[in-house]
Order: structure tokens, then sequence, then C-alpha cells
């Protein structure tokens, strides 16, 4: 029985010994794997002053805000298809006449930078050739970011905290899929405003036909935790495309209540813009549209909404009679300096309410790959509803 033992003992040494080099192996190789992810993190560093200037009625004081930005941006290498990042923003104001909407400077009109400093994104991200998962703070950017925005021209970014799947298995098809349970606003880090908790399902996905045509369909399935009144369920689909010289964009979505939403509505968003090339010109018309219904208005709550409506940003809530905006733009670019021009006429989708109109005039120039200046200038007018109002942006940013 001893013997028996004895051998026993001398067959699992044995096996142990035999085996310990493969498992050493193996623990080499991970930690070289490791070692090497972590040699190719990359860092990067920004920084983006501004100038903005708010005049508007029914406010004697005018706004003066300079505020800067500074951004450091860690990401790591890939191991087994796993990585990291974690990225860092820091908002200062060197001149404070404004109302940050945190500052309680009320006396002043609103320039939406609170001070602070906060954890922009922190995520771990697993990726394949087909499919990446990524948990964590994380950017999110849909399409045009009509639906789904980063609302990055604030100097604070919006982010979202949650998980999300993105699959272009199919060749021409992609499909993105987020479940965020909490949204990192731009009047963050502190304060009452800085969150909005709940429960969202952001779906989008795409199918490029060819070069020149592509869909995409999408659900925005929002209940919020403490803002009922801006639960609600959207499914829409866009096209954008081109025939020739003529470019066509073209959307369509339906909305109605959803969670805790007391409303009792159904509308509907519609946008077609027209564009084409005329020597160095690019010129556009469009129409977009978010309707009403039962005193509600169509809202896109995670939008960049600084895009749309005009630069003014008098119409970030949708008015319980919708908005219809109809635009023209024509762009260009002279000596490296692209010049934009936009005039927007704006009323509502009922009760012919005439808001007013809005003239847009930016002209940005990439000094090099490190340095770029903006100046950027918006006028609105007012007609049945609303306060004229005219600020003037002037930005340089650098990034190393």
């Amino acid at each position: 029985m001893k013997t028996n033992i004895k051998y026993t003992s001398l067959a699992l040494l044995s096996a142990s010994l035999l085996s310990a080099p493969l498992a050493f192996a193996e623990e080499t190789s991970v930690a070289s794997g490791v070692k090497k992810a972590l040699s190719e993190s990359t860092v990067k560093v920004s920084f983006r002053a501004r100038y903005e200037g708010v005049d508007q009625e029914g406010i004697d004081d005018n706004a003066s805000a300079l505020t800067l930005k500074s951004r450091i941006s860690v990401s790591t290498g890939d191991f087994k298809g796993l990585s990291a990042g974690v990225e860092v923003d820091n908002v200062t104001d060197i001149i404070d006449n404004y109302n940050s909407t945190r500052n309680g400077e009320t006396d002043y009109p609103v320039v939406a930078d609170p001070t602070g400093t906060d954890v922009n994104q922190l995520f771990l991200k697993y990726s394949t050739e087909q499919f990446s998962a990524t948990a964590g703070r994380q950017r999110i950017l849909h399409n045009n970011q009509r639906f789904v925005g980063g609302v990055g021209w604030r100097q604070n970014e919006q982010t979202y905290d949650g998980y999300r799947f993105e699959m272009n298995a199919v060749e021409g098809f992609s499909a993105d899929y987020s479940y965020v349970y909490n949204i990192n606003r731009i009047f963050g880090p502190d304060g009452d405003k800085a969150d909005l908790h709940g429960q969202f399902h952001l779906l989008n996905t795409g199918y490029n036909i060819n070069k020149d045509h592509k869909i995409n369909v999408y659900a925005y399935l929002l209940d919020f935790d403490t803002a009922a009144s801006s639960s609600t369920d959207t499914y829409g689909l866009s096209y954008k495309g081109k025939f020739g010289p003529v470019m066509v964009n073209a959307a369509y979505a339906t909305q109605s209540e959803a969670g805790d939403n007391a409303a009792d509505f159904s509308a509907d968003y519609y946008n077609i813009e027209l564009g084409t090339k005329v020597s160095s010109v690019t010129l556009l018309a469009g129409i977009e549209s978010l309707g009403s219904d039962n005193g509600v208005g169509f809202s896109t709550p995670l939008a960049t909404l600084h895009k749309f409506q005009g630069f003014a940003d008098k119409f970030l809530a949708t008015p319980g009679q919708g908005i219809e905006d109809i635009y023209f733009t024509a762009k260009t670019q002279v000596q490296g300096i692209k010049l934009a021009a936009t005039y927007h006429d704006l009323s509502s989708d009922v009760d012919s309410i005439n808001y007013g109109s809005e003239i847009d005039i930016s002209a940005a120039y990439a000094i090099n790959k490190n340095y770029s200046v903006l100046v950027k200038f918006a006028s609105f007018n007012a007609d049945d509803q609303g306060v004229d109002s005219d600020k003037l942006w002037l930005q340089a940013a650098a990034k190393f």
C-alpha cells in the first residue's frame, strides 16, 4: 500500500514538474501581452479657449464668457481584443460675466459652460473585426446626432454610462445597440442638472445599398427617472444619397409618450434636404419639422441641439406647438478658410405662429494639424414669440 502511495506521489510530482514550464510560459505570454498593450498606450492632450458674448433682449447686462477646456485622454493598446480608455476634462473660466446655469449669475444671459473637473470617459472595450462591446462611461454619437449626440460644442461634453454593442458581420450592414442608465450632461459635473438617470435603449441599424446610397433604421426608447415629461418612444428611418450632382438627405420618425409621461400624444418628425455644388460653393436647402400633438412637441433630449434650428440655441426645447425650420446654407473654402452661412425661417407646426428668423455665419481655419481657430456669429430676430438675441464666438484650439 505504501509503495502505491509512493509511486502515486512521484507521478503527481513528475506531472507538476512537467506542467510547470507550460504554466510559466503561459503566464509569461500573458504578462508579455499586457506589457505590450500598455507600451502601445496613447496619451492625447487638448486645449480649447473660447470667448462667447451674448446680447439678449430683456436682459440689461450682456454676457461675456472666456473659458478654457483642458482635456487629457489615455487609451491602452489591445490585449486579446481588450482595451481601456479614460478621459478627464477641466473647464476654467477666465472672464465670468455670464450665467453658467450653476454660478448664480442670473443677471446675465446663459452661456452653458459651468466650471469643474469631470471624468468624461472611463471604459473597457472588447473588439474583434466584426464586433465590439464597450462597458462604462463613453461617447455615443448616432448619424448626424439629431437624436443621440455628445453636444461637443459645449465645453463639458455629454457622455453616457452603460453598455454598447456594435456589429458589422454582414457586408454593408451595421447594428449599434446601447443600454444606458445615466446621461452625464453638459451642466455637470456637479449640481442637480449634472445627470439624468433612467433606462434608455438606443438602437441604430444601417445598410449601405452602394457607395451613393445609405439607409438607417432606429429606435430610441427613453424612460427618465426624474424627467417624466421627456420619456418617449421614437421610431424612425433616414436616407442619405446622391443622384449625380444632387445630394439628398431625408428622415422620418414618429414619437409617443413612454414610462411615467402623463401626456397622451403621437407626433411626427421629418427632414428633407437637397444640396449641390456650384464651382467651389456647396448649396443646401431643407425643411425640418418637429411636429405637435395634443399640445406636446416632438422632442430630442439627447441630441446635439446646437447643430439644429440655429446656433443661437433658441429652441433647445421644442415648443408645444412644434417647430418648422426652412433653411438655406452656402459653404465654401477660400485659402484654407472654411466659410459657411445659413438662413433659418422658424415657425410652428400648428397654430400658424411665426417664431422668427436667424442668420448664422462661421469661419474656421486649421493652422496645422495641432492648431485651429474659429469665428462664429448668430443673430436671431424674434417675431410672434421669443426675444432677439445676438451671439459671438471666438475660439482657439490646440491638440497634441
